[in-house]
């Protein structure tokens, strides 16, 4: 028996850490197909712009768990690159809104569409009865682990 009283529990545990390499891989590889354009991190950033909409500086660093400073450098970036926008916001000429542009959510919608093409291709191989039971288990641990459902494409996305 596990700390947890539950053989179960260290089961599924080493089940979806191995679950969770394959994810990696997947997220990697239909990374790489923009490489040099984006780093993970400010592709974490463009999907949550994407997904959020237009935002301010210091709500895009709590979203992505960074400091302020090591945000604005990201976005410093993707909007040297075009794939953000700076606009003043409409309820205070101080603040900036940071949103994402047309080529910021091409990147979002040709990566999330290859990692989604990637994941249908594991998933199509399992037995109907297997594909089921995963849809019901992985709801099981995202709802016990907070996460809302992913209802846009771009919300699919690695954030």
């Amino acid at each position: 028996m596990s700390e947890h009283g539950d053989a179960g529990v260290d089961e599924v545990t080493s089940a979806m850490l191995t679950a969770s390499r394959l994810l990696v891989a997947i997220s990697v590889r239909s990374l790489a197909a923009v490489e040099g354009a984006v780093t993970l991190p400010q592709f974490r950033l463009l999907v949550v712009l994407s997904s959020q909409g237009p935002s301010k500086l210091v709500t895009l660093a709590g979203l992505l768990e960074v400091n302020p400073s090591t945000a604005m450098r990201m976005v410093d970036r993707l909007a040297a690159a075009g794939l953000v926008s700076r606009r003043a916001s409409p309820e205070s000429g101080r603040e900036v809104r940071i949103q994402v542009t047309a080529a910021g959510r091409r990147i979002v919608d040709d990566v999330t569409a290859r990692r989604r093409a990637e994941i249908a291709g594991v998933v199509s191989r399992m037995p109907a009865g297997q594909r089921r039971a995963l849809v019901a288990a992985l709801r099981a641990f995202t709802e016990a682990g907070g996460e809302p459902p992913a209802t846009t494409l771009a919300q699919l996305g690695w954030t």
